[in-house]
């Protein structure tokens, strides 16, 4: 009688398993036969003691080692693992010493012996292709089976991964397809199971405004990753914790997307989720007064707490350190623009992201996939990191995003064998635009610019007629405004015209730092193509009459300049007004005089642009950089290759990959309608609608951040 395909598959993994354990501990003894003959502070007098040493050293770390890491949880934590190969080394310090015959001396020597072990362990692995998701896959099958007998999920609907890479563009994406450098995803699509499509979002397209909104329904008054309070004579930003919880504790009413039992990984915002990792709005030491009860994160606490992890992370850590250096320097040899500088300690932050975020943020999702939650939002921050300094699709950008569809095909992998059925979901926050950083293309940023306008000092290299053109433009904005001249009656009656009987607006013929003090009472804080200026001496917003009066060169000189695209200010009697060089647009009747300042900025720039006006916290000026249609290119404030922010070309346009089973989202405009299209998606699958809690889930005083 054959035996039954399950039963051979168990077969061969249960002798794969046993083959790994024999051969690491063969290994694992050859080893130290080698450590012995190698390390001076390392004896072993007897032909039997490597091998007992081995024996003993696997069972520590299969066996004791997971138990005590349960207690000693927080010396992972805080060193990335590092503490966990100190106290395993002290470990093997104490057990090798206590057989009899052996000599190790020096804490050193015990470290060594334990980087080697985990290392050979490595090898065996790989050599077998015994590799980690073998080794997930039939723990996950055991864990499925116990949480099997714990919780029924034959009556729950499906749950859902939403698995977000950072900073990929729709444009992006649908060229690394086609291009073969996403072939998970390229398979979803051939397969028929998914779908892409775009989104687009707010005027701020950057994560601190798209996570808010997805996650918790509302980006309300989120003016980029970094804007200033004038209020509160604070500047808000994004990646900062208590900034972080600060903003949450204002747009979560404890109903967020991820509110029932659903995770959070690597994110900036929770979406009220109880359980967390690598989240910044709920670093446990700033926020002690969230009802969380896995603040510190698990999936970090456990993968780290695995030697073999850490020795794996870290090694792959010192590769891409090795791959970044290599590929700045290619670009310099080959002369290739825009780049920037990419020294300094990037080279060794940028594992931060691509490798170590990226490795945990899986364990934990594998982690949730093992538990059966039911819902869960993880951030892939490697490509955007490595497109700031590189480029939106350089060579090395997209070994990055390869790097990233290798995760997500193993995640799917690993939601096979979870106690529930999942479906995945791939998308980003906003894209990417590319272009000459400003300051190198006209040799100082926008912060000194605007210092030396506020200052009076004429700018070089103005040209007399564009001069003269610009202010001709806002000279009239201003007669208008105040209500006398030839001019401002022409204007009133173009006004009078396009709102007449078809009530229709009609078209007049006619190193840059992030936060600055750039003159006395001004303020300029810079979120990758936006710019915010705030005069700090006037209460609440400033109107554009005032503006004129007390800096007459700022506003005229920002509208001519070759890297500023439009602004935003606000006329005593006009309300909102956007400025380009050619013409300018009243937001609060539609009309155009001259050409539309915003004609390059997509359909549904006056709308994104006329949301951000009403914010309470709105800067006096907000400035978009200048996006050229036929090059496809943005100059950003930052000193970035590929940036974001604001207003221009594939920055503007997030994707959507979702199985073809659901609803289609169509193409929905800003953050918080993405989120009313994941609300209806998990309604569809059946998931309850979260009730309204007692108090928001972040609750953090505001004066903690003030």
């Amino acid at each position: 009688m054959s035996t039954p395909a399950p039963a051979k598959g168990r077969l061969l993994r249960g002798g794969r398993v046993v083959a790994r354990v024999l051969l690491v501990w063969v290994a694992v003894t050859g080893a130290l036969r080698l450590l012995d003959a190698w390390l001076d502070g390392f004896t072993m007098q007897s032909w039997w003691q490597p091998t007992v040493c081995a024996l003993i050293l696997g069972l520590l770390v299969s066996v004791v080692w997971p138990l005590v890491v349960r207690v000693a949880w927080p010396i992972a934590y805080f060193t990335l693992g590092v503490g966990t190969y100190i106290l395993l080394s002290a470990a093997a310090l104490a057990i090798l010493q206590a057989v009899p015959g052996v000599e190790l001396h020096g804490f050193s020597t015990a470290v060594i012996i334990t980087v080697a072990m985990s290392a050979v362990g490595a090898m065996i692995s790989s050599v077998l292709a015994v590799d980690e998701d073998e080794i997930f896959f039939r723990r996950a099958a055991r864990r499925r089976r116990k949480a099997q007998h714990r919780t029924d999920f034959a009556d729950q609907p499906p749950g859902v991964i939403f698995l977000q890479i950072d900073g990929l563009g729709y444009d992006t994406v649908r060229r690394a397809i086609r291009d073969g450098d996403m072939p998970t995803f390229a398979k979803w699509l051939s397969e028929g199971t998914h779908s892409l499509t775009r989104w687009h979002t707010d005027w701020s397209s950057q994560t601190g405004a798209s996570v808010c909104g997805i996650l918790h329904g509302s980006n309300h008054d989120i003016l980029g990753f970094r804007w200033y309070e004038k209020d509160r004579d604070h500047v808000m930003a994004c990646a900062h914790p208590s900034d972080a919880a600060e903003i949450e504790r204002r747009h979560s009413d404890g109903r967020g997307l991820l509110s029932i039992d659903g995770a959070s990984h690597g994110n900036l915002f929770s979406g009220d989720a109880p359980h967390v990792s690598l989240t910044m709005s709920s670093v446990p030491v700033l926020t002690p007064r969230k009802r969380r009860r896995d603040r510190v994160g698990a999936g970090y606490r456990a993968y780290f707490a695995n030697p073999v992890n850490v020795l794996r992370t870290f090694g792959v850590a010192l590769a891409d350190v090795v791959r970044e250096l290599s590929a700045a320097a290619k670009q310099r040899r080959a002369g290739v623009l825009p780049r920037i500088p990419r020294g300094g300690i990037y080279p060794l932050a940028r594992p931060g992201t691509t490798v170590i975020a990226r490795d945990v943020v899986v364990s934990a999702i594998t982690g949730d996939l093992l538990a059966g939650r039911p819902v869960v939002y993880a951030d892939f921050l490697g490509y955007d990191e490595v497109a700031h300094h590189s480029g939106i699709e350089r060579f090395d950008t997209l070994e990055v995003l390869r790097s990233i569809d290798q995760q997500f095909a193993r995640l799917l992998r690993a939601s096979r064998l979870a106690p529930r059925k999942y479906h995945l979901v791939g998308l980003s926050d906003h894209g990417q635009t590319q272009g000459q950083a400003f300051v190198d293309r006209f040799g100082e940023t926008i912060e000194a610019l605007i210092g030396r306008l506020c200052g009076g000092e004429p700018v070089a290299g103005q040209g007399k007629r564009r001069q003269a053109e610009s202010w001709q433009v806002n000279a009239a904005l201003a007669e208008a405004s105040a209500g006398g001249g030839l001019i401002a009656r022409r204007l009133r009656a173009q006004v009078e015209g396009a709102e007449g009987a078809d009530n229709r607006p009609r078209t007049a013929a006619g190193s840059p730092g992030q936060v600055a003090r750039v003159a006395p009472g001004v303020v300029v804080v810079v979120s990758g193509h936006l710019a915010m200026v705030s005069f700090t001496e006037h209460e609440g917003r400033v109107e554009l009459e005032t503006i004129e009066r007390e800096h007459p060169d700022l506003l005229p000189t920002l509208v001519d300049h070759d890297g500023v695209g439009f602004l935003l200010v606000r006329s005593r009697e006009f309300g909102p007004v956007v400025l380009g060089r050619d013409g300018l647009k009243r937001l609060a009747t539609g009309v155009v005089i001259g050409e539309d300042p915003l004609a390059d900025y997509g359909p549904y720039a006056a709308e994104l642009v006329q949301r951000v006006d009403s914010f309470p916290h709105c800067a006096d000026i907000m400035i978009n950089s200048r996006y050229d249609p036929d090059s496809d290119q943005s100059s950003p404030f930052e000193r970035h290759v590929g940036s974001h922010g604001a207003l221009g070309g594939p920055q503007q346009r997030g994707f959507l990959l979702h199985p073809r089973e659901f609803p289609a989202p169509g193409e929905p405009v800003g953050a918080e309608a993405v989120h009313r299209v994941f609300r209806d998606w998990l309604t569809f699958l059946g998931h309850p609608e979260p009730g309204a809690a007692e108090e928001k889930t972040a609750v953090v005083p505001s004066e903690v951040v003030s």
